[in-house]
């Protein structure tokens, strides 16, 4: 009856990892051999590494990535993709994220820029860091909508304090003159403070043209360079490979 009570205790002060562990240490038939404080220990333990899981599967949910489940322990370096993974993994335990630096990831089309993109900020977020996806293709609408409904403020607040952001699809259509404004303010509001992922087709001498306004350009691509670490990937499609590699599965 007290170990109920003490059980309800936990869960209303919110230590449901360690409610939890209590529970299973009741039920294992050696633990009275180990000390209070040993399985005091490994409650405590329960509890700090629950909260790191729950943190990061709400900034996870947050961040909306295309690919959720990229994981940077998973990538792909053969010679062949111009991935150099000495230089990704200093990335990874660089200080790139506090610092507010630009990662550009280039290369053709089914690359994998992406993906490698959202496994960054995947990465950052496993570290206790905010981040959001969000595809440039898209971007004019959702602005749209947002000065439309009246949040737009909001949301450049919101972008504004979010530690990753990643920009897919960079310079693949068009925009608009407001929608080019509008993202010169997003660059601008996090440009040294906060950490910027842009993953793109198109090389990076292309994009002065691609925004258009050169004024504007020029504002935009001074932000983006500045602390900037650049990634550019190469090979065939990995889209392509896919069925092919499938197929010589099947076979062997």
């Amino acid at each position: 009856m007290m170990m109920n009570t003490t059980l309800d205790q936990l869960r209303g002060l919110k230590l449901v990892s360690m409610a939890q562990a209590l529970q299973e240490q009741m039920q294992q038939s050696g633990i009275s051999a180990m000390s209070f404080e040993e399985r005091l220990a490994l409650l405590v333990d329960r509890e700090v590494h629950g909260r790191q899981d729950r943190r990061c599967a709400k900034l996870l949910k947050t961040a909306r990535l295309k690919y959720p489940q990229a994981m940077i322990e998973d990538l792909d370096c053969r010679a062949s993709r111009g991935i150099d993974r000495a230089t990704v993994m200093s990335l990874t335990l660089g200080p790139w994220v506090s610092s507010g630096h630009t990662v550009l990831i280039t290369g053709p089309t089914g690359v994998g820029k992406s993906w490698l993109g959202c496994a960054l900020a995947q990465h950052a977020c496993r570290q206790g860091h905010s981040a959001f996806y969000q595809r440039v293709p898209r971007l004019g609408e959702e602005l749209r909508i947002r000065h439309a409904n009246g949040t737009f403020t909001r949301w450049l607040d919101i972008l504004k304090n979010t530690d990753v952001l990643v920009l897919d699809d960079w310079g693949l259509v068009g925009m608009d003159a407001q929608t080019r404004t509008d993202l010169l303010e997003m660059i601008d509001d996090r440009a040294g403070r906060k950490a910027t992922v842009i993953t793109s087709q198109l090389p990076i001498e292309h994009w002065h043209e691609w925004i258009g306004d050169a004024t504007v350009a020029d504002a935009m691509l001074d932000r983006i360079m500045q602390n900037h670490h650049r990634l550019t990937l190469t090979g065939e499609s990995l889209r392509k490979a896919r069925p092919s590699q499938k197929r010589e599965e099947n076979q062997g």
